[in-house]
């Protein structure tokens, strides 16, 4: 006979069952639902009840008449955006900047990984991690600082080394063509080892046997880190990929802004910190919303389309 759970008015239907079975299950795993309160709170708080303050974008906000108040203009200040002689400045300066970091700072973790991975003397390892690991809970404040200190004119080491092997000095801090090169390499410094932290354990669920497999067929380092190392790790790559392309359009405002100065501000406009000079020292607030906006619809826009496309080519997603 098959086995039907029942109650006291009669046999459950399955809905029932699941609905009960469900419900057990988070009871039974209370505590860890309780663990998840804080952050869900703080997601809830500053993520999804600040979408509300979006609205703004679609009206002349004013402190003074408050939100309700404020008339409502559409998309004013989306023309007012687009018809900007600078948006195209600044666009440009975005996306240049935006597809360096999709080339050199999103696969450095991947490579260091990789790197890490190759070393067999534990302590030696173990060693390399905690060093790369380091700059990671540095600030900008601090490592603008560091910048300056190796890259001035004025007895900057790194100009010391090259004046010695050239006579002359570079100077990286203003010429605009070097800028977006710093913010690269100042990234990839800083954010490159802490970066690896999601490969590394990736790669730690790699059969030896696979390993053990390619070394019996012949396969040289190389071979087994492109036919099994990578493989292994491929949905890892692409669902950081994905998440990283809604972020595509946001370039760090402190970085930049710490980093930018009179010479070299023709390259260093982005929409982070036009929002900040638009926004908050010149008071437009809806207008700064609106560029916000803008950017957060692109950004949607490119997660859809990268998933789509992740999907096409039969690799894992997120949803």
């Amino acid at each position: 006979m098959p086995n039907v759970e029942t109650s006291q008015s009669g046999p459950l239907h399955q809905d029932e069952v699941r609905k009960i079975s469900k419900w057990q299950m988070i009871l039974r795993d209370k505590w860890l639902y309780f663990l998840l309160l804080p952050g869900l709170a703080w997601f809830i708080i500053f993520r999804y009840v600040p979408m509300w303050g979006a609205l703004i974008a679609f009206k002349n906000y004013s402190p003074f008449l408050g939100f309700w108040a404020s008339d409502w203009v559409g998309f004013t200040h989306f023309e007012r955006l687009f018809q900007n002689p600078d948006f195209y400045r600044i666009l440009e300066n975005t996306l240049i900047l935006a597809a360096y970091e999709l080339i050199f700072v999103f696969p450095a973790p991947i490579i260091l990984a990789l790197m890490l991975n190759e070393i067999r003397f534990s302590p030696y390892k173990r060693t390399i991690q905690t060093l790369v690991y380091m700059p990671n809970f540095l600030s900008w404040v601090i490592v603008a600082s560091l910048t300056y200190v190796f890259f001035t004119t004025s007895g900057g080491i790194v100009n010391v080394i090259v004046e010695n092997i050239t006579g002359s000095t570079i100077f990286f801090l203003g010429d605009p063509e070097w800028f977006r090169t710093m913010i690269v390499g100042q990234q990839i410094w800083k954010n490159a080892g802490f970066g690896t932290i999601i490969f590394l354990a990736a790669l730690s669920n790699v059969s030896k046997e696979q390993y053990e497999a390619a070394i019996v067929d012949g396969a040289g380092r190389f071979r087994r880190m492109w036919h099994v190392t990578l493989p292994a790790i491929r949905h890892v790559i692409v669902i950081l990929l994905i998440l990283n392309m809604g972020n595509f359009l946001d370039q760090g405002f402190q970085q930049i802004y710490l980093m930018t100065n009179s010479l070299n501000r023709s390259v260093a406009d982005v929409f982070d910190v036009y929002i900040y000079f638009s926004g908050i020292t010149q008071g437009a607030f809806s207008h700064s919303t609106a560029v916000g906006l803008f950017k957060g619809v692109v950004g949607i826009v490119l997660i859809l389309t990268s998933r789509y496309i992740a999907k096409k080519l039969n690799q894992e997603t997120l949803f």
